[in-house]
């Protein structure tokens, strides 16, 4: 026999799950769907079987709970996925809790296999298996008998040719489910955790067999539409990072729509590259940003803008606020104090996959981090890489402002280390020239491509950001500050 046997994949229906799990669900598998109380069980089970559950592939829920499944389907209906016509036809309930007080597992396990035989499911539920676990007799006896239930129950759903996921209310799935862990073929976890004030879910695929599944832990959401896995992934080289694809040493500048800094530049920021605009609050970061993303408007490119905490004055901005009327900028924002990396990564990609859009500004990752969920802040930086290597691998051009102190005699560009992670920096700041306090503008890295290095004076004005055209050199210390001059150079 040479031929190998393939195993038949099942689409879950759950965003993220999916590349998880390595492509899907193995077909007439028998599953673990793991958890401490509250932590989605239950909803992602129903999530995948409306998704799987139709007149041909019917679905057969087992409640054993003490509640009726009637209960249960008044919660599960207000998720957008829930669909009422399948039920009965395409679904059905039944609740063994009767059954159950028994204790006797092969009565349970009859009447689990007359209800199999009478509506010849293709999915099979049982929900909560740890109740089921929890009747059985104490000592090795009531041990032996519970894994002898599991193994036929399993070997039974197989040759029916049912896939099979057990739900229950596991903490530590290891330990507390080892007798169904040697029978079933894949295991998930989830859990959720509490941070200060803030509530992260998480999922890990402790078990998938025959499938190469991605390991570690990965962070979920519940919402209207159910449960958005948001899978913690670097994307793939891109190809001008492949063996022997030749790089573009000369690409193609961008306009950043201000002259002045377009000469800084030596023509613009590079195609492809992401800029880190660094400076003290009020020295122009956003608005630069927003001139960035016009001067696409009016080359016909589409735009991505990503901001916090700005609502106020950004709606104050008339520019930005007509580009996005006009369909020409969209804007992806957050108000959850318990935002994690991942959900604001999909939020962006989907943005440009959907406008097309060439150019992006984040603004600001000082705000990000107020945003981020405790545990993530630890891994700020991470975070920031894996954003800005997601966004290179899709072309785009990236503009991410930062705010630091301006502390006059010391020159910062970011914090937490972040200007290593990105091709360019611009840095602003102010200097005391001629008694007054003046914002100067700068090129402080544009990673394998020429730039000035010269120190430019700058205004903000009704027009947006107009830099001067001669140079700012320093004449010495006032105050412990530094004073500058002006010259035609």
């Amino acid at each position: 026999m040479t031929d190998k046997v393939s195993l038949g994949m099942l689409e879950t229906g759950v965003p993220g799950l999916d590349t998880l799990l390595g492509g899907g669900l193995g077909e007439y598998s028998f599953n673990l769907i793991a958890g401490a109380p509250g932590s989605g069980k239950t909803t992602l089970a129903h999530q995948m079987m409306f998704a799987l559950a139709t007149p041909d592939r019917r679905a057969l829920f087992f409640t054993v709970l003490g509640e009726p499944p009637l209960k249960m389907l008044r919660y599960q209906q207000q998720f957008s996925f829930f669909q009422l016509d399948k039920v009965g036809s395409a679904i059905r309930y039944v609740n063994l809790a009767d059954d159950l007080r028994s204790g006797d597992f092969s009565g349970v396990l009859d009447r689990i296999m007359r209800e199999v035989e009478d509506f010849s499911p293709s999915l099979v539920f049982v929900d909560s298996f740890r109740s089921v676990a929890q009747t059985a007799k104490s000592g090795s006896e009531g041990i032996a008998d519970l894994q002898h239930f599991i193994q036929e129950l399993g070997t039974r759903m197989t040759s029916w040719q049912a896939t099979t996921f057990l739900i229950g209310e596991y903490v530590h799935v290891e330990a507390e489910a080892n007798p169904i862990m040697t029978v079933a073929d894949g295991v998930l976890a989830l859990s959720q955790s509490q941070q200060d004030n803030s509530i992260v879910r998480k999922i890990r695929i402790v078990k998938m067999r025959g499938q190469a599944h991605m390991s570690g832990m990965h962070t979920f959401r519940i919402g209207d539409d159910g449960v958005r896995v948001f899978p913690r992934v670097l994307p793939q080289l891109a190809a001008d990072r492949l063996p022997g694809v030749p790089v573009d040493r000369e690409p193609r500048r961008i306009s950043i729509g201000i002259p002045s800094l377009d000469l800084l530049l030596h023509g613009g920021i590079p195609q492809g590259h992401s800029i880190l605009v660094s400076g003290p609050s009020g020295s122009g970061k956003t608005i630069l940003g927003t001139q960035f993303l016009a001067e696409g408007v009016s080359q016909g490119e589409k735009g991505v803008a990503c901001y916090f905490e700005k609502g106020t004055a950004r709606l104050r901005n008339a520019a930005l606020a007509a580009m996005v009327q006009a369909g020409h900028v969209r804007i992806v924002e957050s108000r959850a104090l318990d935002l994690t990396a991942d959900e604001l990564l999909q939020e962006l990609l989907t943005a440009i996959d959907e406008t097309g859009a060439t150019r992006v500004v984040i603004d600001s990752l000082s705000e990000f981090l107020l945003y981020l969920a405790p545990e993530f802040r630890r891994e700020f930086r991470l975070t920031v890489f894996r954003i800005l290597s997601s966004l290179a691998k899709m072309g785009v051009t990236v503009i991410v402002t930062m705010g630091t102190e301006d502390r006059f005699t010391e020159l910062r560009f970011s914090d937490d280390e972040i200007a290593f992670l990105t091709d360019g920096i611009i840095a602003t700041r102010y200097v005391e020239m001629e008694g007054e306090l003046t914002k100067v503008i700068s090129v402080v890295k544009l990673r394998g491509c020429s730039h000035s290095t010269a120190l430019r004076a700058f205004r903000i004005t009704d027009a947006g950001i107009e830099v001067d055209d001669t140079r700012v050199r320093f004449a010495g210390m006032l105050s412990g500050r530094p004073s500058a001059q002006q010259d035609g150079g």
